[in-house]
């Protein structure tokens, strides 16, 4: 999201172009994945955790540029709203360091991060949706100052014709309107990167389909926005309206959502790249002098700039992902489901989980995703959103089964062998894994503290103070990092 493009408008005449070029660097894809020698012999892993920051009243602080500047880290960059930061955490090869090593260095970056921010009287809050929002946070202006965003937001605004629409509904309701894609702002998350060769990409992306919601079960981490209790994760509605192209009329029509879990198992890689390029628009034609065909045909390895672009702004929760580094291909799957937070064990644990899991279900001889239907794993992955620790799902071999009984009794065991197969140590396993079991046990994950906090000091003052004095407390436990199944 952060990439930076130079300001500009764009033409007919170049949105023509940009959809030739595309369509080029997709059939150059196709070629590579039949001729070209991707990485693969020995996949790395990697993450990205977005933050909120707020001043000493646990207000949005409207400083990402200040900190940037007085942290002068690479790792770190804007994001969408200027109280956004991104962090970009090194890969790693599990079989070397373990997920504890991502959490070792996020820790020692976030707390530089830290300092640097109270340089400018802010500081940083790891949650997937900052409950002291206001609507003043909705306009355009809290927009950070990569032209990228801006034109993002008039592009979308355009194709949609009206403003956006924010309709959310869980015990309370929320329906707000909104002339940008600042809302989108609000929704800060972790992304697990997950690297694969071409061949084992469908597996994969298959296995990250039908565990997003046992994710979203374990990690929810959004229940308010602008002072409303909605969804255990309400991030995931918030997205998916916040920059949603379509008008009604086309809604009706059956026009896909660029926020997209998808519609079918895949086969292979092409597949998503494909539907990428025929079923969406182009929001930002940027185009490079790269031609692709002829850095292919001479031996070298193409950028593909105007499809990685293209594909940046399709928001599958599982997203496919090509990249040259050091002039070798390679091919990923970016799974952005999780919300950031609670605390960096926390986001450990749930990365633990994730990793192993997806790699034991990618693995197996008769998959998962060969007995439930696409639509099934879908509503799992709605239902958890919704109801978050307390979901139901259903599972092939159990049926409509409370998720966290499926979690203990079936996923975690399944989690701990794929994490053997990785190379991760049984005692680094363990301690992981056993916070997702405590908080399937206790029934405690980051929504569920900030919604029993809320209601157990309903009396302090009105909801927005209340939720003020909810975050002082988060903030504090967020910094002593113990998990937050453990939380007073």
């Amino acid at each position: 999201m952060g990439e930076e493009v130079e300001n500009q408008t764009f033409t007919r005449e170049a949105r023509t172009r940009y959809r030739t070029k595309v369509r080029t660097c997709l059939d150059v894809f196709e070629r590579m994945l039949g001729e070209a020698r991707f990485d693969a012999d020995d996949p790395a892993t990697g993450m990205e955790i977005e933050l909120n920051l707020v001043d000493e009243d646990e207000q949005p602080a409207l400083c990402n540029m200040e900190v940037l500047s007085a942290l002068g880290d690479p790792d770190f960059q804007t994001e969408l709203g200027r109280f956004n930061l991104e962090i970009n955490v090194a890969p790693k090869r599990l079989h070397e360091q373990g997920v504890m090593a991502f959490g070792e260095g996020v820790r020692n970056s976030l707390n530089a991060a830290e300092r640097a921010a109270g340089d400018v009287g802010a500081h940083l809050v790891m949650v997937g949706i900052l409950p002291t929002l206001t609507e003043r946070h909705l306009e355009s202006e809290v927009l950070s100052n990569n032209p990228r965003y801006q034109m993002l937001s008039n592009e979308i605004l355009a194709a949609r014709g009206e403003d956006i629409v924010l309709d959310l509904k869980g015990p309370e309701r929320l329906r707000v309107t909104a002339d940008s894609i600042a809302p989108e702002a609000a929704c800060t998350s972790t992304q697990l990167h997950v690297q694969v060769s071409p061949e084992g990409f469908p597996a994969y992306w298959n296995a990250s389909q039908a565990i997003s919601s046992l994710q979203l079960v374990v990690g929810a981490n959004s229940p308010y926005l602008l002072g409303q209790e909605l969804w255990r994760e309400t991030r995931i509605g918030l997205f998916e309206q916040a920059t949603d192209t379509r008008a009604e009329e086309l809604k009706a029509q059956g026009v896909r959502p660029r926020v997209w879990f998808g519609e079918r198992w895949i086969t292979s890689i092409f597949d998503l790249f494909e539907e990428n390029v025929r079923y969406f628009p182009a929001l930002l034609p940027v185009m490079s002098d790269e031609d692709p065909v002829a850095v292919l045909d001479s031996g070298g390895v193409p950028l593909l700039d105007e499809l990685r672009l293209h594909n940046g702004t399709i928001y599958r929760w599982n997203r496919p992902v090509y990249a040259v580094v050091d002039g070798v291909p390679h091919v990923r799957v970016e799974n952005r489901v999780l919300p950031s937070g609670p605390t960096v064990v926390d986001t450990m644990a749930n990365a633990a989980f994730y990793f192993g899991l997806v790699r034991a279900l990618a693995e197996q001889d008769r998959p998962v995703w060969s007995q439930m239907s696409f639509t099934a794993a879908e509503e799992n992955f709605h239902a958890a959103a919704i109801a978050g620790i307390d979901a139901q799902v259903y599972w092939p071999g159990v049926g409509q089964v409370p998720a966290t009984e499926l979690v203990l009794r079936r996923l975690l065991p399944l989690a701990a062998a794929g994490l053997a197969s990785w190379g991760v140590s049984d005692e680094e396993t363990g301690a992981l894994l056993g916070i997702i079991e405590r908080r399937c046990v206790t029934g405690r994950n980051g929504a569920s503290w900030l919604v029993d906090q809320v209601h157990r000091r309903s009396g302090e003052g009105d909801r927005h103070e209340v939720v003020r004095r909810v975050m002082a407390d988060y903030r504090a436990h967020m910094h002593g990092n113990e998990p937050v199944h453990t939380w007073a």
